[in-house]
């Protein structure tokens, strides 16, 4: 019989620590109010770079982001049923704009 191979990025400890770095980029990325459907649109360079700005090791697959994106959107609608509290007000949204670019308005 042949030996298995393992998929480590499959693994328990895999997912979990992937979770882990989602939960961290996640907070950032809710800090500067930017969505996880904005996110998913920024070039693969731009969430690198985003990732280290949070202090992070920039997610090796996009697995990570997708489970971001899931958080952003499950913290909206949270926000959204909890609009007094202060955890739903993103607390850097100034720096949305360093992330992602508003649409350019045609002239005229």
């Amino acid at each position: 019989m042949e030996p298995q191979e393992v998929d480590f990025a499959h693994t328990d400890g895999a997912a979990r620590r992937r979770r882990e770095k989602a939960i961290g980029l996640a907070k950032y990325v809710w800090d500067r109010g930017i969505s996880g459907k904005e996110l998913l649109a920024l070039t693969d360079g731009t969430r690198r770079k985003l990732a280290r700005a949070a202090g992070s090791n920039p997610p090796s697959t996009i697995e990570t982001w997708n489970i971001v994106a899931e958080m952003l959107e499950q913290k909206s609608t949270w926000a959204q049923r909890h609009s007094e509290h202060p955890a739903a007000t993103p607390a850097h949204l100034d720096e949305k704009i360093m992330w992602v670019k508003p649409p350019v308005q045609p002239w005229g």
